[in-house]
């Protein structure tokens, strides 16, 4: 993967273009596009695509008056022809960067390539654990006590691209897999916008494996879950 267009030192344009690619609901979208209406934030949509003709996320962009196309992959012969399709129709908007949000196909190498370092996901987990679906069971069943979401670029294998951003999200003892995943949600409409602003900026670099971000630190606090309670803390 070519880190050419994370480059800080790029010439970035005044605001950087996003396609995004959508086949569901659109929560993702939405935090994209509530970001993106405030005036100083760094990026516009030029494209909501999806390959669902009925998915209600292009409801929310045509309401936000941003262009919305459909490519139904079940039209095409191949994965690649499909994948050739949709890259056209972003080249066409002028899409800087691509944003997976709730796209529920797996894109052939030749489109990861031809947006190399421009093209991000974000996974409703700490990756590399629980790649794939049905995150929220997986993690409910294993008894680990966080999970948490992950904005990432996209690589040839499945959800394994350099990682952006992470946030942590403790698992109660009394979630389903609903309550969970709506936490999750939150975790991930804060994360994707704050990975865009800094792609932006110009701040993030990838080196291999790593992503630096300029003027970003660690976290400080380790995060522990369970927490004891201030009776038993007394007693010791």
């Amino acid at each position: 993967m070519s880190g050419k267009a994370s480059n800080p030192s790029t010439r970035l344009p005044s605001r950087l273009n996003l396609g995004v690619l959508v086949s569901g609901r659109g929560s993702t979208l939405q935090a994209l596009i509530d970001a993106c209406a405030a005036p100083d934030y760094p990026a516009r949509i030029v494209l909501v695509l999806s390959n669902v003709a009925g998915a209600a996320a292009l409801e929310r962009a045509a309401k936000a008056g941003i262009a919305t196309a459909v490519v139904e992959h079940k039209t095409f012969p191949s994965r690649e022809a499909f994948d050739e399709a949709m890259r056209a129709r972003l080249v066409a908007a002028g899409a800087d960067l691509v944003c997976l949000a709730g796209f529920m196909r797996l894109l052939s190498p030749a489109f990861v390539e031809a947006f190399a370092g421009r093209l991000i996901n974000i996974h409703p987990s700490l990756l590399p654990a629980f790649p794939g679906l049905h995150v929220h069971e997986n993690v409910l069943a294993s008894g680990v006590r966080f999970t948490g979401c992950s904005v990432h670029f996209v690589n040839a294998e499945m959800d394994a691209g350099p990682i952006i951003v992470q946030a942590a999200v403790p698992v109660d003892p009394s979630d389903t897999a609903e309550s969970l995943g709506a936490r999750v949600l939150g975790a991930e409409h804060q994360c994707y916008p704050l990975a865009v602003r800094w792609i932006a900026e110009g701040r993030v670099r990838i080196k291999g494996v790593r992503v630096e971000v300029d003027g970003a630190a660690a976290a400080a606090a380790p995060l522990i879950n369970p927490q004891p309670t201030s009776s038993i803390s007394a007693k010791k």
